[in-house]
């Protein structure tokens, strides 16, 4: 877990408030030191660039997953119940806080820098190391089909999860996302038992 200052935190979530009203385009150092009302310079002495609040995004990101997962690890809970936990946290999770769901998904903006591309394969590679854990014991236990890898399976898991929100995003928000992940669940559970 990364440790920001007070100020450092500060600036990281003003970057998505200011992202969740006018958009990631208009994330820049210029307008986030206007909305928090010190000099941009203040910021520099935080953040070399956008890019480095970018980074601090998604580390608070990877942090607060890494903690639900290690939660969800540790719940004495059948494999198909920790599953539905993760699926049901990760919808909750994006519901509450949509700017982040914008910033994870935009690949333009990773393609660019190595830092961020990094980043979010970090993020998404440990997410999916967890799911792989979780189906990996479920099949062992007979609750999950083993005729499909725990690899494929959290594949197909992830990219339905990653369609959802991204629908969800891009029809500005015109459905209930938790809603949405539990249909999903439902199906889920019928394809993989």
């Amino acid at each position: 877990m990364v440790a920001f200052t007070k100020r450092q935190r500060e600036i990281v979530n003003t970057a998505i408030q200011l992202i969740a009203e006018k958009g990631i385009q208009e994330l820049t150092i210029k307008n986030l030191s206007k909305k928090i009302g010190i000099a941009e310079s203040a910021i520099y002495r935080h953040f070399d660039s956008k890019f480095d609040i970018l980074i601090g995004i998604l580390t608070l990101f990877k942090d607060n997953i890494n903690t639900l997962n290690r939660q969800i690890l540790d719940m004495d809970l059948s494999p198909r119940a920790k599953l539905e936990v993760m699926l049901e946290q990760r919808f909750k999770y994006f519901s509450e806080k949509p700017t982040v769901a914008a910033v994870i998904f935009s690949e333009e903006l990773f393609r660019n820098d190595s830092r961020l591309s990094k980043a979010v394969f970090e993020i998404m590679q440990e997410n999916q190391n967890s799911m792989i854990g979780i189906i990996s014991e479920g099949q062992a236990k007979g609750e999950f089909r083993k005729e499909v890898s725990a690899e494929e399976l959290s594949f197909m898991i992830i990219g339905a999860v990653r369609l959802i929100v991204t629908r969800w995003r891009m029809t500005d928000f015109s459905f209930d996302l938790v809603e949405e992940g539990q249909k999903l669940w439902q199906t889920i559970k019928i394809l993989i038992t």
